[in-house]
């Protein structure tokens, strides 16, 4: 018997470290690494072990006889990645690694004195690169997060039928509590503190913000109500304070979301996936009930190329397949559509669209009764139709343009990061320039994640980009480059207490996770979180919000 990795898999690379025959792979030495969707268990070295499924921060590993019906499948995408590569012996060849060597091995000089770091941010890519400070240098870190509460991309990102996924954010919560780890949560850089008074406290500043805005279409019509971006959806269904319960109206029978990536996949399936499979995740209570009586029966993907150039990963449209009650169809309206999917070879993800049903859709017909997706390649969004409120999204293909009746338009075409104050920002690429994670021109300052290299790459993706802005951290540090904080700790917790009402603690974080997990108990589900900033630092002081009447 030999093990699989399954869709959820995050590229942390924990499962590698342990690994004693080195069969998964891209390790985070091999060029693959960071660019494949998942990684991958090759059955010809797998000697069942157990190892590599005891070690997973998502659960995303299990043996291949014991796979349920939705995941079966992983057994054959995990085999087909080594289709055609000779291995070698175990513990030899060009990917061989040594198992006693630690992912992030750092040499400092006997002497090296501990310094006193801030994170901004506590998504995977600033955990990461707390994780890497604290486990193999002395160093003292502050986690600065302009919420009341932590998590970021998992939190917040992270779609609410995905649980596994969200298990990494256990991994990172381990680190709130190390004794070298203080956190300012409720503290925003640029509105209660500024960048310069953060960098005199501290020896070196780590910037790990992500990027929360979405990229926009340029087409008329783009800001009509209705019209709404991904970001704003995904943070709807999970209880992100900053967005209102009311943003969403799901009164239309017919959503169209453009774009084809992992992002609008999430939003898809969340929009058909029975409300009563979503009211066992911690999905947030204003968008279960909205999904309750949601009259939306079919939500149409709209990909400006082929089915070959997908955005989305092959897990995330397998997953689709085993919807129940769902139809995937293919919008059969471009003859290159169906002699694509028809050639593709069992490895590309054009392949795994041959179980769908194809036609060529009436879009002039009210949606059937049943829940579906329609996935319309090679047709791009050239308007947004309405008066007051969205009625169609006007798109390319065949002989010209057609209209396709929706209530909603949701833009899913990407994210793109926000300038950060008293850092410099290249507005083309919607990043913080940067040399190995030093930003430019900024003594003691550095970028790490989706704001370092733009939005690319998963949850482990930011393993890899972490180190390598740890290291370059610590080769300043070395070197005598980072400037020496002229305040204390103790002077920066006075200092933020001073400029806000809403500062977390460890032990505030601790309350709101046990109120959460609490109010989940009472509705026989894993969590309810709360919605409002008023409510989490309610929480954290262990009392209830005083909400407005």
């Amino acid at each position: 018997m030999t093990y699989a990795i399954t869709q959820t898999c995050c590229s942390d690379a924990t499962c590698v470290a342990v690994c004693p025959v080195n069969c998964i792979h891209p390790t985070p030495q091999e060029q693959a690494f960071g660019s494949t969707e998942m990684l991958y268990i090759d059955p010809a070295t797998c000697i069942d072990c157990g190892a590599c499924a005891d070690a997973c921060p998502v659960d995303a590993i299990f043996p291949v006889d014991s796979l349920p019906d939705a995941q079966k499948n992983y057994a054959a995408v995990n085999a087909a990645h080594f289709a055609g590569v000779e291995p070698g012996p175990s513990g030899t060849g060009p990917n061989f690694h040594h198992w006693s060597a630690p992912t992030f091995a750092r040499s400092l000089p006997s002497d090296f004195a501990p310094i006193r770091v801030a994170v901004v941010g506590t998504g995977p890519a600033g955990m990461y690169a707390a994780e890497d400070l604290l486990l193999h240098t002395p160093a003292e870190v502050t986690l600065v997060d302009r919420l009341p509460v932590a998590g970021g991309l998992v939190r917040y990102g992270v779609a609410p039928d995905h649980p596994a996924t969200k298990k990494v954010g256990e991994t990172f919560a381990r680190f709130h509590t190390h004794p070298r780890v203080r956190m300012r949560l409720g503290v925003e850089i640029g509105k209660d503190i500024t960048a310069e008074e953060l960098a005199a406290h501290h020896d070196a500043v780590i910037y790990a913000v992500g990027a929360s805005a979405d990229r926009r279409l340029g087409i008329p019509g783009e800001d009509i109500p209705g019209s709404i971006s991904a970001t704003t959806f995904v943070s709807w269904y999970n209880a992100h304070p900053e967005v209102a319960p009311d943003v969403i109206d799901l009164s239309a029978e017919r959503v169209v979301v453009t774009g084809n990536g992992n992002v609008a996949l999430d939003v898809a399936r969340i929009l058909v996936t029975d409300p009563s499979k979503l009211a066992e995740s911690d999905i947030a209570d204003h968008a279960l009930a909205a999904l309750r009586t949601s009259k939306v029966r079919e939500v149409v993907l709209l990909g400006r190329r082929g089915p070959e150039h997908a955005a989305y990963s092959g897990p995330e449209l397998l997953a689709l397949h085993h919807l129940p009650g769902v139809e995937l169809v293919v919008d059969d309206h471009d003859p290159r559509i169906g002699a694509t999917i028809d050639s593709a070879a069992p490895n590309e993800k054009a392949a795994l669209l041959r179980g769908a049903t194809r036609e060529t859709v009436d879009w002039s017909r009210t949606p059937v009764s049943r829940r579906r997706i329609v996935f319309r390649f090679h047709s791009a969004p050239v308007a947004v139709l309405g008066d007051g409120t969205v009625r169609a999204a006007r798109v390319t293909g065949g002989p010209g343009e057609l209209d396709i009746p929706a209530g909603v338009l949701l833009r899913a075409v990407g994210y793109r990061g926000l300038p950060v104050a008293g850092l410099p920002f290249d507005e083309a690429s919607g990043t913080v320039p940067h040399e190995g994670g030093r930003v430019t021109g900024r003594t003691g300052t550095y970028v790490v994640g989706w704001i370092k290299r733009g939005p690319s790459g998963g949850i482990g993706a930011n393993r890899v980009c972490a180190a390598e802005t740890v290291g370059t951290l610590l080769a300043d540090a070395v070197g005598g480059a980072l400037p020496s904080p002229a305040g204390s700790s103790k002077a920066f917790r006075r200092l933020v207490r001073s400029r806000s009402r809403h500062v977390v603690d460890a032990r505030g974080l601790a309350a709101i996770d046990r109120a959460e997990l609490a109010r989940g108990r009472e509705d026989g589900r894993p969590r309810v979180k709360f919605g409002t900033v008023p409510e989490l630092v309610a929480a954290a002081k262990g009392g209830r919000p005083r909400l407005p009447s």
